[in-house]
């Protein structure tokens, strides 16, 4: 696709123009004061963000950032482009039509597991289920951060905080598992710490035209310390993180015990390699709805086998495209019409008295 710029674009957007080429992290820092606890993973996952973004050739000024309320809706101060601080839960109905009205926009919402999950969930679903043309960083570090500790949707059973002192009954919601369900059309996940894995999945998502989650593990060192050590040692990582990659068989672990996804039946199970031909292994592919689903429930909360990279990338119409083209359509075929007379329809009446 190309605009009126003679440039490529990146979901229609229009790329900068060479004399604007060279931006770089320091273009997108803003001037505010970082203020995040020392440790906290959001550090990390901002700074990947800033180097990310001069790569995709968009304007600044074509970049908008929404969040909701959080320790991690604190990131449209951070970065050096226009951004809103929006309300609790609702970030992605202000950025649906922040995308519906300006299609010159690359529009991203930043949430975490709280806002998104609890009072946000019903507007995340259907921005899901919608497929509207904007992207989610999702920070899960299944603990509310903000409000000091209390559990959050993806908090473990039996997760003891101030709001759990004899431990949390809830049954978490799996990120993953529930956007799939919603019908997106990208879904993802990343680690705050792997800034290789994190960016390979960010390009994608920016890539990708329509609604892209991307679920980010990140640590709160106060109120969740450690929650995903066992995907940071040396010694545990690579028995336990799943990378995946379009194609590719479903294969990890260290060289001499390297660990293999297979088909069991009408679910996915993890065998030694070495112990199956290697025409059984699954080769991911992110055009299957129902193969991301499986491996979505490939491990629980235990982290046991954690899958990383991009579950689902698929083209559907979006809803902005579907929107502006019906309103095109009705101004061709009424074009003397004001908009209140399409909204009154056939439906209505003038009662004369």
């Amino acid at each position: 696709m190309s605009t009126d710029l003679g440039l490529p674009s990146i979901g229609g957007l229009d790329l900068v123009p060479t004399t604007d080429a060279k931006q770089t992290a320091k273009d997108y820092t803003s001037d505010q004061e970082v203020r995040w606890c020392p440790g906290c993973g959001d550090y990390a996952v901002l700074a990947a963000v800033r180097q990310f973004l001069p790569t995709l050739g968009i304007r600044r000024e074509n970049t908008v950032f929404i969040s909701g309320i959080g320790c991690s809706s604190r990131f449209p101060y951070y970065l050096n482009t226009y951004g809103m601080h929006s309300i609790h839960g609702r970030a992605p109905t202000i950025a649906t039509g922040l995308a519906t009205s300006r299609p010159d926009l690359s529009v991203w919402v930043v949430t975490g597991d709280g806002d998104a999950l609890s009072i946000g969930g019903n507007h995340l679903i259907h921005a899901l289920r919608r497929n509207v043309n904007l992207k989610i960083l999702l920070f899960n570090n299944r603990i509310y951060g903000l409000t000091k500790g209390q559990y959050s949707p993806t908090s473990e059973v039996g997760k003891v905080t101030k709001s759990t002192p004899m431990g949390s009954v809830d049954h978490p919601f799996n990120p993953i598992s529930l956007a799939l369900g919603a019908e997106a059309t990208f879904v993802g996940r990343a680690l705050d710490s792997d800034r290789k894995g994190l960016t390979e999945v960010l390009g994608a998502a920016a890539a990708h035209r329509g609604t892209a989650l991307v679920e980010i593990f990140q640590d709160c060192p106060i109120f969740n310390d450690g929650s995903f050590d066992l995907l940071r040692k040396p010694e545990t990582k690579d028995q336990r993180l799943v990378p995946i990659r379009h194609g590719e068989p479903i294969v990890f672990g260290p060289a001499d015990d390297r660990q293999a996804v297979v088909q069991d039946g009408l679910r996915l199970t993890v065998v030694p390699a070495a112990s199956v031909d290697e025409s059984k292994i699954v080769v991911h592919d992110a055009a299957n709805h129902e193969l991301a689903f499986a491996l979505s429930r490939l491990s629980d909360q235990d982290l046991t086998h954690t899958v990383t990279g991009i579950f689902r990338n698929v083209d559907r119409t979006t809803y902005d495209d579907a929107a502006r083209a019906q309103v095109h359509a009705a101004k061709d075929k009424t074009p003397d019409a004001d908009l209140q007379t399409l909204l009154n329809g056939r439906d209505t009446w003038t009662i004369a008295g």
